[in-house]
């Protein structure tokens, strides 16, 4: 029996993208558990900025962290809204820069559909893992968050910028060539971004899942409300646990809530 506080899985990508959970002092290798039965009980909650044992609020933080914590202000959800190249504090100007002054990458990946957006340069692949996308390519390179943010406000206007996360869970392969739609993309830039871009010759970036079965009918398990759930792990896929009844569970969307986990062998 594993017990802690959820935070997103971590990954590493060889053929198969490997997902790691840590719970307390345990570090799962979850690849190894697929094909078998998992007990999931809800236990409590854990803000993973203070530790308190309030209700949690969003990504993981209860209220009073949430609208403190500068990694969870508007510009990270909203790169536009960036303005440390400016000098301008919105709620620690030394973190802002630290995170906001790096190169960032402007891309299309391929989910649900195609969609834009915005990561660190440093988050690359990973990013792309989290969102469960099975191709991206990069459009171009920024020397800050702001220039790429401004960019993907203009490529919203042609494609979009989230992810249908049922559809996602279904769809294993694409016939969407992101070499063209990124030549069609870049060519859409803004003026003011597009000359401070780095373009060079990106290719597309293949990603596989440890999936056994994809779900036809995905339906979510809020653990909250029902409190503990039993079935046979089949597959993961972005920050989702794949169960054979089809329900998923979404980590990332449950950080900060505490869990025990069961592991029964079949």
């Amino acid at each position: 029996m594993f017990k802690g506080v959820l935070n997103k899985m971590k990954t590493e990508i060889n053929d198969n993208v490997n997902y790691y959970l840590e719970l307390g002092d345990d570090f799962i290798n979850l690849n190894q558990i697929i094909n078998s039965k998992l007990e999931l009980n809800f236990e409590g909650y854990q803000c993973l900025n203070c530790s308190s044992d309030i209700q949690i609020y969003r990504q993981g933080h209860c209220k009073k962290c949430f609208f403190e914590l500068p990694s969870t202000a508007d510009w990270v959800m909203k790169p536009e809204l960036s303005k440390a190249h400016l000098n301008i504090e919105d709620r620690d100007l030394e973190f802002e820069k630290d995170v906001q002054l790096k190169p960032h990458i402007l891309y299309l990946a391929y989910s649900s559909n195609v969609k834009v957006g915005v990561t660190r340069k440093s988050q690359i692949p990973y990013r792309w893992i989290d969102q469960g996308a099975i191709n991206a390519i990069e459009i171009a390179e920024f020397p800050n968050r702001f220039l790429a943010g401004v960019s993907e406000v203009e490529l919203k206007k042609y494609y979009a910028d989230k992810t249908n996360w049922r559809e996602m869970l279904k769809t294993s392969q694409s016939t969407v060539e992101l070499e063209n739609e990124r030549e069609k993309a870049f060519e859409k830039l803004p003026v003011e971004s597009s000359e401070m871009a780095k373009s060079n010759n990106f290719s597309t970036f293949k990603i596989n899942y440890p999936v056994l079965k994809y779900p036809v009918k995905p339906k979510s398990l809020n653990i909250i409300k029902e409190k503990s759930f039993t079935n046979e792990l089949v597959g993961i896929k972005g920050q989702y646990l794949i169960f054979k009844d089809e329900t998923v569970f979404n980590i990332r969307s449950n950080e900060g809530v505490v869990i025990s986990l069961n592991i029964i062998k079949s």
